[in-house]
């Protein structure tokens, strides 16, 4: 389901350092799906006697799961939440935000229950082509008698992809600023001060401050209406053309990692 936050959630990938004599940071970085390590955070989700409560969303969604546009508050992504069941395994959610459709998933759960697979489609926070991907969720702990398969507690596993458009990001280095661009529209620059700027293009962030940790480390703190609510923090290995990264959600409290390859 979403968030997956990871729509947004991957989108922000790899930052750059601050001014050197000579910048190995200006370019295009790529995120290896290979390395990224998702949340160990269960995902808690509930669906029975026709109501689906996403327990760990940020914001908590309970609505009624019968393929009808429900309204929901608290998310600058989206202000409606559909879910339709599918069958005893599968089940679908539809977002939208001002009546336009913003992100689509369908979750299937094995048939022995253990396993579920996801398929998302997001551009809630995009200008340009939707994020798309697909991953796999393992069973950590079982739903009540009776409700939905889809009921219980999941935890992501490393079997994860996401478009190329989800994964690639451009800096540039000018004396003590970067400036970012993604595929997906999103933007911004901003200097190593640790002073706010404003970040374009994204309607959960609204500004962004830059601190440097050394010569090959730095923190990125994403805000929304002058609250953090997302740290990341990279640093560039010592051949200059991989990165590992590591980000914060700190709205629903987990933790991401991966590396990236400069092209």
């Amino acid at each position: 389901m979403k968030r997956m936050a990871l729509t947004g959630l991957m989108a922000v990938a790899v930052l750059a350092a601050p001014s050197l004599a000579q910048s190995m940071f200006d370019g295009t970085w790529v995120t290896d799906p290979a390395t990224i390590e998702m949340s160990q955070k269960p995902q808690v989700m509930l669906l029975e006697k026709g109501v689906y409560e996403c327990k760990t969303c940020v914001p908590f969604i309970k609505v009624k799961a019968d393929g009808s546009d429900q309204k929901v508050a608290g998310s600058p992504y989206f202000d409606s939440v559909a879910i339709t069941v599918v069958d005893d395994h599968t089940v679908s959610e539809t977002n939208k935000k001002d009546g336009k459709v913003v992100a689509t998933s369908t979750t299937t759960v094995s048939a022995d229950g253990k396993t579920a697979s996801y398929e998302f489609s997001d551009s809630s926070d995009t200008d340009a082509a939707p994020v798309t991907g697909k991953g796999t969720l393992e069973r950590v702990k079982a739903g009540p008698a009776g409700a939905h398969a889809i009921s219980g507690a999941w935890r992501d596993t490393s079997k994860v992809e996401f478009s190329q458009n989800a994964l690639t990001v451009t800096y540039s280095v000018s004396g003590d600023s970067l400036t970012m661009t993604s595929p997906t529209g999103q933007s911004y620059t901003a200097a190593f001060d640790g002073k706010d700027a404003s970040y374009k293009g994204d309607p959960g962030i609204t500004s962004v401050s830059l601190k440097r940790l050394g010569k090959d480390m730095f923190r990125e703190t994403d805000k929304r209406d002058g609250k953090p609510i997302g740290i990341l923090k990279l640093k560039v290995a010592a051949d200059g053309k991989t990165a590992w990264v590591m980000y914060s959600d700190l709205l629903a409290k987990r933790l991401y990692k991966w590396k990236a390859s400069k092209q």
